[in-house]
């Protein structure tokens, strides 16, 4: 079997997220384990749910995977897992196109074959509550709504309210459903996030949701509804290739500052022969020794300027490095990091490596959000000119380049074309986080570069 549901929602900020982590922990309570997976390109939701879970949660995204890609990582992400929750993105329809569900939880669904769950806000509403459910069943009938999960209610006599009407009109069971006040809100995901995770602080949150979930949620009925659901079959050999022995070592910046990598970028670099060495720029760690290339992932570098800004040794050899052509991709906020300085929202300003031109300064209003379709500019250690990839770009910051830009790629999102990033012998730098899986080509193109760097020290008599 592969028990799997998928929690959706009406639109965003239904409480997707809030009940999708009460279901994790209330069915770990009852000693199963559990498997979390994000619609969609999100790196936030899934480190809540690797943080409750133990398990590395993982990304479905049918914009910027084929289809049996997508299907395989949630068969691959799902082993040894007793049931697999998947979080939904957005509203059930809302992906790529407002004409199309591709890209959507729907979308996914149907992909995976997967019953949803429907959290439906019932504030301020009764009978209307089944016309909304009703719709999102009408919509798309290929489409699985097998349950409803009612948030908001102003009591349990409201809910049960909704529930009649729901159950009557619309031929589904009413779950349960969450009051106004269950549970604490889930803190504010963008500044401080991850560490506030990694220290445990929200296990009360956690606990709380598995209190009121197991108290006012049919688990029984929800997991009989994702032990129905179908088996897939493996559909690629992606995840099926016997592992090289490693013929070059990728240094890959990994903790509370740098964390936003897909699983399947590693992997896909593994593939084509690297060693990935992970180590922590917070932990003041050195750049590892012997290594061909380096990766640097986005995260907060915002939230731990200061310590950043003080690990000079670190950034003096980071700079060296890429500066004498190790390969280096840095995504987001990596590529803040290689800028001459970091302005937080308070106004203080810290100097970063120097390395790239440009001033980074944040600002309280979301500057950038969406997927990315990115064309190569120029040719370069990843991809070649004409190439393309795709991704998404999130972020709060806004760069100004003292000199000139050399931007890397054109993207193409829903606002219009534009050029972006920063590109100079050996580094390939942006604010656009690409999924390595969209363009196979680019892991084993890195790796040989790799490779060839390794190979032009060696000649010049430079330690390995």
């Amino acid at each position: 079997m592969q028990p799997r549901l998928l929690i959706a929602g009406t639109n965003s900020g239904v409480g997707k997220t809030t009940i999708t982590l009460g279901l994790m922990a209330a069915f770990q309570r009852q000693g199963l384990t559990v498997q979390g997976f994000k619609c969609g390109p999100d790196y936030i939701d899934p480190s809540y749910h690797t943080a409750l879970t133990k398990r590395i949660s993982r990304n479905l995204d049918s914009w910027m995977l084929s289809r049996p890609l997508v299907s395989d990582i949630f068969l691959e992400g799902s082993r040894g897992a007793d049931l697999s929750l998947i979080e939904g993105v957005m509203g059930l329809y809302d992906g790529k196109s407002t004409l199309s569900d591709e890209g959507s939880s729907a979308d996914i669904s149907i992909l995976l074959k997967t019953p949803v769950v429907l959290v439906v806000n019932i504030g301020s509403m009764a009978r209307s509550a089944a016309a909304i459910v009703k719709g999102y069943q009408a919509l798309n009938q290929e489409v699985s709504i097998t349950a409803v999960i009612l948030n908001q209610a102003g009591s349990a006599r409201h809910a049960e309210m909704c529930k009649d009407a729901i159950e009557q009109e619309c031929g589904i069971p009413v779950a349960g459903y969450l009051k106004k006040g269950d549970v604490p809100a889930i803190p504010e995901r963008h500044l401080g996030l991850i560490p506030a995770l990694e220290r445990g602080e929200h296990d009360q949150l956690f606990t709380r949701l598995a209190d009121v979930i197991s108290a006012q949620v049919d688990l029984s009925l929800l997991k009989q509804q994702a032990e129905a659901a179908p088996l897939l079959e493996r559909q690629t050999d992606f995840f099926q290739q016997t592992m090289p022995q490693p013929r070059v070592k990728i240094a890959v910046a990994y903790d509370s500052a740098f964390n936003f990598y897909y699983e399947e970028n590693f992997t896909l670099l593994r593939q084509a022969g690297a060693e990935l060495v992970f180590f922590s720029p917070l932990k003041y760690e050195s750049l590892p020794e012997n290594c061909d290339g380096l990766y640097l992932g986005g995260g907060f570098p915002e939230e731990f300027s200061k310590e950043l800004a003080g690990h000079t040794g670190l950034k003096q050899a980071i700079k060296q490095a890429v500066s004498n052509g190790m390969p280096t991709l840095a995504e987001c906020g990596g590529y803040m990091y290689l800028g001459e300085s970091l302005t937080t929202t308070a106004g203080e300003t810290f100097p970063m490596v120097g390395l790239i031109p440009m001033e980074v300064r944040m600002q309280a209003r979301l500057a950038a959000l969406g997927y990315r379709e990115a064309t190569l500019l120029e040719d370069s250690f990843l991809l070649k000119r004409g190439e393309h990839i795709r991704g998404h770009e999130f972020h709060y910051s806004a760069a100004t380049f003292s000199g000139p830009q050399m931007a890397v790629y054109e993207t193409n999102g829903l606002r219009g074309s534009k050029q972006e990033g920063y590109q100079m012998k050996q580094l390939v730098a942006g604010y656009t986080h690409l999924h390595f899986a969209s363009a196979p080509q680019l892991a084993p193109n890195w790796v040989e570069a790799c490779a060839a760097y390794q190979k032009r020290r060696r000649e010049a008599g430079e330690e390995l």
